[in-house]
């Protein structure tokens, strides 16, 4: 089968770091089902694993973000058939889905949203896991019906909120709670996208945030922020999070600090910590690994009915080599605007 990998760790400018390769079909067996790959996209996970990762005595092949069609089902396999059309995220641990065919773990496979294309769905499940478990795992956000109009006493700030999980947070916070959803956003495109999206303030996240929590409880009547989604900056913000958070409040958190956070300041009003990381229910074959696959058919059914959008943002064609190099090389610039996705082989 054809499949992009690389031998040692390179810059993206090397020829040598994504290279056109042929690789065995993979077989299924267990609770893996072999899906052939119609649609990947590329997260910022692809190139660092890609930089600090050199495969030891084979060609590595990366890719966290895929959409195909099921053709084989291990013996143990019960939610899937061939034929079904599903989407997933993948798992660290094993081979990527930059390859036309790919072995997966039925319990993190969700069915693809019948209303998107392949490239359009491809972009979704990484963000979308990582966005559901912060927001109904982590923080505890209460949900109800989607489509509902009743407000909760829930007051969400996603800092980061215009990048990709923050996308995708935004829309299911508005989708299925209540809550009241304050994003951070500096540049006016980026504004304008996060209110698109179902935020129903906008602050500054280049100036201090407390002073403009504090306009906004005082002018909208609003409450203390009880949630903090904090998707990028921990390090900058987590005191003033300490400050302007209600006790008991919850910050979640994806990134990852180059300083360590002084925990103690959450004593105070007793608030708590968390740290989302999509893989690990997968990389430790967690108990309810099958959270994943339940979530990604529940975002499906939300995207059917009209309630989530694609984040997809620019489709650069064929999955290969040089295509995905490009990709890499646009992700690491930090110039993407949405998601970047390739389709078929």
């Amino acid at each position: 089968m054809k499949a992009i990998g690389y031998i040692k760790s390179l810059p993206i400018s090397d020829p040598e770091s994504l290279t056109d390769i042929e690789l065995p079909q993979p077989i299924a067996t267990g609770r893996d089902v072999l899906v052939k790959v119609k649609a990947i996209a590329v997260n910022p996970v692809d190139y660092k694993v890609r930089q600090r990762v050199s495969p030891e005595d084979d060609y590595k092949v990366i890719g966290w973000d895929a959409v195909g069609e099921v053709v084989a089902a291990g013996e143990a396999v019960t939610q899937f058939k061939p034929g079904d059309a599903v989407y997933y995220a993948g798992d660290l641990n094993r081979q990527g889905s930059n390859a036309e065919y790919q072995l997966v773990d039925e319990r993190i496979v969700g069915h693809k949203p019948k209303s998107l294309s392949d490239a359009d769905a491809a972009a979704l499940p990484l963000t979308t896991i990582t966005a559901w478990e912060l927001l109904f795992e982590h923080l505890d956000v209460k949900q109800q019906d989607p489509g509902s109009t009743n407000k909760s006493d829930e007051v969400i700030l996603v800092i980061g909120a215009a990048g990709g999980v923050g996308s995708i947070l935004l829309q299911l916070a508005k989708a299925i709670t209540g809550a009241t959803i304050i994003a951070t956003a500096s540049r006016e495109s980026s504004q304008a996208w996060v209110k698109k999206l179902g935020a129903d303030h906008v602050i500054d996240h280049t100036k201090p945030l407390q002073p403009q929590i504090e306009s906004l409880i005082e002018d909208k009547d609003m409450g203390q922020v009880t949630h903090i989604a904090s998707l990028n900056g921990t390090e900058s913000y987590f005191e003033s999070y300490t400050e302007l958070l209600a006790p008991f409040g919850k910050i979640a958190m994806i990134d990852d600090p180059s300083q360590p956070l002084d925990v103690m300041k959450l004593k105070p009003k007793s608030q708590s910590l968390h740290i989302e990381f999509m893989f690990a229910r997968s990389m430790f074959n967690a108990a309810d690994m099958d959270e994943q696959s339940k979530l990604l058919n529940r975002v499906a059914d939300l995207v059917d009915q009209g309630y989530i959008q694609t984040t997809s943002g620019k489709n650069l064609g064929t999955i290969n080599a040089e295509n995905l190099r490009a990709a890499h090389e646009e992700l690491e610039s930090g110039k993407a605007i949405g998601k970047i996705v390739l389709e078929g082989f």
